[in-house]
């Protein structure tokens, strides 16, 4: 299975040259994505004239979201604080990416370069 970050989905509604890798996962099933991703593809959309209901409804027909939970959350902070020291830039909703993934056992698919020194992270 593959967390799918905003930056994924973001390629996959341009249609860009790197949506189908995306494409792929969701076809194949094994697309999750965090519901923290919502805020991002939210603000995304409200940015580009795009529809956030539109997204967010085949977002959530298209993988399978996974909901933040206390452990999440804690382990968020504890990366959060880590990463910063690597990558000053790095952002909470990163963190909070990274340890659901952790948390999983997932893949994260993602066009964020401040994931390529991590493992089980596939770049666009």
């Amino acid at each position: 299975m593959i967390l799918l970050d905003a930056s994924a989905w973001i390629e996959f509604f341009l249609e860009s040259e790197k949506f189908s890798k995306t494409e792929q996962i969701i076809e194949s099933e094994q697309a999750c994505t965090s519901m923290i991703t919502f805020a991002e593809i939210a603000n995304w959309c409200n940015k580009n004239n795009k529809d956030v209901s539109e997204c967010i409804k085949f977002i959530k027909n298209g993988s399978e979201i996974i909901n933040l939970n206390e452990g999440i959350i804690v382990a968020a902070g504890r990366l959060n604080y880590e990463r910063k020291k690597k990558i000053p830039k790095w952002g909470m909703i990163d963190s909070l990416i990274l340890a659901t993934a952790q948390m999983y056992d997932l893949t994260i698919l993602t066009k964020d370069r401040d994931f390529r020194d991590l493992p089980n992270v596939e770049l666009l």
